[in-house]
C-alpha cells in the first residue's frame, strides 16, 4: 500500500470506529496527536482529554447510529515525504429512530497534519472545523 493510501485508509479509518462505536479505538488514533476545534478553541493532547469529547458521544445498542461521510479529501506531502497534510469534508448524518428519516446532524471539514512512524502513517495533528448544525441532541449527551 501506498503512502496515498495508507493515509486516505487511516481518515477512513476514523469514520468506521466512531461510527461502530468503538470510542477507545478513535481515542487511540490520536495517541501522540493533537486533537483541535475550531469552535471553541479547545486544544486536547493526552488521551484522556481526547476521551472526554468522545465519552460524550450516546450510543444506543453499541454505536451511535451515526454514518460520517468524508468526501473530497486532498493530501500534501512535505519535502522529506515524512509528514504530510490533509484536508477533507465530513458530513454526519443519524437516524436513531427507525420510524423517523435520517438527519444530517453535522457538516464541516477536517484539516489534519499526518507523520510517518515505524508503524505507518498516524494523525499528528486534526482540527475540527464545523459549517453547518443540525439537531445533535441524539448525538451528544
Amino acid at each position: 500500500m501506498g503512502d496515498v493510501e495508507e493515509i486516505t485508509a487511516l481518515v477512513y479509518r476514523y469514520a468506521e470506529l466512531l461510527d461502530g462505536g468503538d470510542l477507545e479505538g478513535v481515542v487511540r488514533l490520536f495517541d501522540g496527536a493533537t486533537w483541535r476545534s475550531a469552535a471553541t478553541g479547545e486544544v486536547r493532547q493526552t488521551p484522556e482529554e481526547v476521551r472526554a469529547v468522545y465519552d460524550r458521544v450516546i450510543l444506543y445498542e453499541g454505536t451511535p447510529r451515526t454514518r460520517h461521510l468524508m468526501t473530497n479529501l486532498s493530501i500534501e506531502f512535505d519535502d522529506g515525504g515524512d509528514a504530510a497534510s490533509g484536508r477533507c469534508y465530513f458530513t454526519v448524518l443519524q437516524g436513531v429512530v427507525s420510524t423517523e428519516p435520517i438527519q444530517t446532524i453535522l457538516a464541516g471539514r477536517y484539516h489534519d497534519r499526518y507523520r510517518r512512524t515505524p508503524e505507518g502513517w498516524r494523525f499528528a495533528d486534526r482540527l475540527f472545523i464545523i459549517d453547518l448544525i443540525g439537531d445533535q441532541s441524539r448525538h451528544f449527551g
